[in-house]
C-alpha cells in the first residue's frame, strides 16, 4: 500500500517530535551499551506528547523506518518490561529496517533479526546491515533486493526461531551464509559480552573463504 503524502508528513512530524525527547531513553539505551548520540543516528525517540492516534504509545521508544523516500513506518518498543514488547500502528506493513545500508554496501551485506541488532552492527562495526523485525517477517521480495550482492551474511539469534530464520533465508537466497549467535544470545548481547571482534572474525571468515 502506497503511503499518501499526508501520511508521510504525519510520520515525519512524529519522528521529529519523538526524537527530540530521546534523552529520556538514556538509561534504557545504556543497558544496550548505546549512547544517546548513537541513537540519534537512527532518529530514535520517546513518545511523551503523542500525535493523534499514538496515545497508546506514551512512554515507549519510537523506532522509525526511514527509506530514501522518507519515514515509512514507526515501531514502538517498551523500555520497562511492559507487554507487548513491540507495538505498531494499525494497518502498517512490516518492511526492512535501515534500507540505506543497501546503497552503501558493495560485495556483501548483513541481516539481523530486529532493529536493535541492526543498530548495534551499524554503530559498533563497519559492516553494512539491514534488520528484519522478527523472524516471521521475512518477505519474499527481499530476495530480489539482496540477490545482487556477492554474499548475504545472516546473523541469527541463538534459539530455535533464529535457526528457522536462517534456514528460510538460505532457501531463498543462494548467496546467503548464516552466522548463528551462541545459545540464548543475539547480536546485541554478543557485542556487549564478547565484543565486536567476535562478530568481526566470523564475518571475515565468511567473506575470505
Amino acid at each position: 500500500m502506497k503511503l499518501s503524502n499526508s501520511h508521510r508528513q504525519f510520520l515525519l512530524r512524529a519522528t521529529q517530535q519523538y526524537a527530540s525527547r530521546v534523552n529520556l531513553a538514556s538509561e534504557y539505551l545504556l543497558t544496550r551499551q548505546l549512547s544517546v548520540e548513537e541513537a540519534q543516528r537512527f532518529h530514535l525517540g520517546v513518545v511523551v506528547e503523542p500525535l493523534p492516534g499514538h496515545e497508546q504509545f506514551i512512554g515507549r521508544l519510537a523506532i522509525p523506518y526511514i527509506t530514501p523516500s522518507g519515514v515509512v513506518d514507526i515501531r514502538f518498543r517498551s523500555m520497562h518490561g511492559e507487554d507487548p514488547k513491540y507495538m505498531g500502528m494499525a494497518g502498517a506493513k512490516t518492511t526492512m529496517f535501515n534500507t540505506s545500508a543497501c546503497f552503501v554496501a558493495t560485495k556483501y551485506i548483513c541481516i539481523t533479526e530486529g532493529e536493535f541488532d541492526c543498530i548495534m552492527m551499524s554503530v559498533k562495526t563497519n559492516h553494512p546491515t539491514v534488520g528484519i523485525p522478527g523472524a516471521n517477517n521475512w518477505k519474499s521480495h527481499y530476495s530480489r533486493i539482496l540477490d545482487d550482492f556477492d554474499m548475504v551474511i545472516v546473523l541469527t539469534d541463538g534459539d530455535n526461531a533464529g535457526t528457522e530464520f536462517g534456514k528460510k533465508i538460505t532457501r531463498e537466497l543462494p548467496n546467503a551464509n548464516v552466522i548463528p549467535m551462541p545459545e540464548g544470545e543475539d547480536v546485541n548481547s554478543v557485542i556487549i559480552k564478547l565484543g565486536k571482534d567476535w562478530i568481526d572474525e566470523r564475518i571475515r571468515d565468511c567473506i575470505t573463504a
